[in-house]
């Protein structure tokens, strides 16, 4: 027996006699070998393929080690490039554009073209025209969903302090279709309503005052002013002023249009306060800051609060009304949403 087990231990050392050129190949970065000098890069053969290792640590570190040569030829590739471009001066080519979803987008046609007669002659004429042509001031009436929780109602008074000219109401079971009247007998322009569920903001709608159009948006994201790192001050009474960024269909106009109306025209620049509206994939960012020009190439933001994504659900012609109001536009993901880059506003 003692035999057989010496003969068991001689044949262990020599199986791993023979694996230990294979292990001493694999050095991590900084160890030293027994002469004290640094290892130099593994270099991988052509066939290597990483998910052959089966032991999982080995496979591990050597994952490991292969991102950093990546890491490290992707570095040096960039500084060449930036010593090419810096030794041809003016004569370097132009920076090859990146691809992205944005820039692949498909082409909608109902594009908004600027010098357009049908588009000018519809902004003529829309239920936003009294607004731009400077014939009535907004006033906005912000209330929330049937006994909302606080978080609703801290957004709904943030809001306020945004929106110039603009009233917060609790709601008390009334219908909206009730308020609607009450809104337009007092001279109300628009009506915004944040819904909720689970305590947590989730929606909402704005409708524009006495004709429509009424605007439905999934809310997400809300981020109040004291979630926010390295936050403001609160804002002043300035009227801000109004950036819409990215809407370029038909739908995506309606919407900025709609947007813009809740503002008004005369903006304070003195006040140095910004409401950005971005859109992105069909993605509504909406942020307030407040910016500084500290030299006459730099500037400075701070973001005041508060903060939230829209994704419009619906767009309908007139007030609200949900049993027999007729849409413009409604979201159908399944047939809508195909397509990675097909976007409609």
């Amino acid at each position: 027996m003692e035999k057989a087990g010496g003969s068991r231990k001689k044949g262990l050392k020599r199986k791993r006699a023979a694996e230990e050129p294979q292990e001493a190949a694999v050095v991590e970065d900084g160890a030293t070998d027994s002469g004290g000098q640094a290892p130099k890069a593994t270099a991988f053969p052509p066939g290597f393929s990483i998910s052959e290792i089966k032991n999982k640590q080995r496979r591990h570190l050597m994952f490991t080690r292969w991102k950093q040569q990546q890491r490290k030829e992707k570095l040096a590739t960039k500084k060449k490039l930036k010593k090419e471009r810096e030794a041809l001066g003016d004569k370097a080519p132009p920076k090859p554009i990146p691809k992205t979803i944005d820039n692949q987008r498909v082409y909608d046609e109902t594009t908004v073209d600027p010098n357009d007669e049908e588009v000018a002659y519809d902004e003529a004429t829309d239920e936003f025209a009294s607004y731009f042509n400077r014939q009535t001031s907004p006033k906005i009436l912000i209330t929330t969903s049937d006994r909302p929780h606080g978080r609703t109602v801290r957004l709904c008074e943030q809001l306020s302090t945004v929106i110039p000219n603009s009233h917060v109401y609790y709601r008390r079971g009334l219908a909206l279709k009730r308020i609607i009247p009450q809104c337009i007998s007092r001279d109300f322009t628009d009506l915004i309503v944040i819904n909720e569920d689970r305590k947590t903001p989730n929606g909402l709608i704005l409708s524009h005052l006495p004709n429509g159009p009424t605007a439905h948006f999934k809310m997400s994201s809300v981020r109040l002013r004291k979630e926010i790192k390295r936050k403001g001050k609160d804002p002043t009474e300035h009227v801000p002023e109004i950036i819409l960024n990215n809407f370029t269909t038909r739908l995506g106009h309606s919407i900025g249009r709609m947007f813009a109306s809740l503002f008004p025209h005369n903006p304070q620049f003195i006040g140095r306060q910004v409401a950005t509206f971005h859109n992105q994939r069909d993605y509504i960012f909406f942020r307030f800051h407040r910016y500084i020009f500290r030299s006459e190439k730099k500037v400075g933001i701070q973001e005041l609060g508060p903060r939230f994504t829209l994704k419009l659900r619906s767009l309908q012609k007139g007030t609200f009304d949900s049993k027999y109001g007729e849409y413009e536009w409604v979201h159908k993901p399944r047939e809508m949403d195909t397509n990675r880059r097909k976007f409609h506003l």
